[in-house]
């Protein structure tokens, strides 16, 4: 088995959209949720990659073992008013660090996450943002991510 390692191009979008979808169903039932019905997640995932590849605001770096996508990982660049840790003003959203549980435990993970931290890092970014599974927290801790007790959110009603 040989890994290798390739940005994420328009002609993946299909599998990688599959792929997504199947992270985020494993994460809700993990979790003890339901996975909500009705929400076509494939045409809004298909809108989002489109915009943000061709913007420049979404970068994704894919593992392969021969044709088959075996992780991946994304990265979003977002803009803030600067401030003391972040003068730049720009954060990296990471998001997408999926490895097919086939796959785990080889060290492909960790390869994905130092690939979009370079591109967050060559973007200008001084922060970078996760919210982590329990699943990823170790990998995350280890690779120097800190716990922000701060962080909160609020979350619109879907009607």
């Amino acid at each position: 088995m040989e890994i290798v390692y390739k940005k994420l191009s328009e002609n993946e979008l299909g599998r990688i959209i599959k792929m997504r979808i199947d992270q985020l169903t494993e994460e809700y039932t993990s979790a003890g949720k339901t996975v909500p019905q009705g929400v076509d997640l494939e045409t809004a995932l298909m809108d989002f990659y489109k915009r943000n590849l061709a913007a420049g605001t979404y970068v994704s770096w894919l593992a392969f073992d021969g044709e088959k996508i075996v992780g991946t990982s994304g990265m979003s660049f977002a803009e803030k008013p600067p401030y003391f840790t972040c003068p730049s003003g720009k954060v990296g959203i990471l998001s997408s660090m999926y490895t097919d549980p086939n796959y785990r435990r080889l060290g492909i993970a960790t390869q994905l996450l130092d690939r979009v931290v370079k591109e967050a890092k060559n973007y200008g970014c001084g922060t970078i943002y996760i919210t982590a599974s329990d699943m990823g927290v170790k990998l995350y801790t280890s690779y120097g991510f800190k716990h922000n007790g701060n962080f909160m959110q609020y979350n619109f009603d879907q009607q």
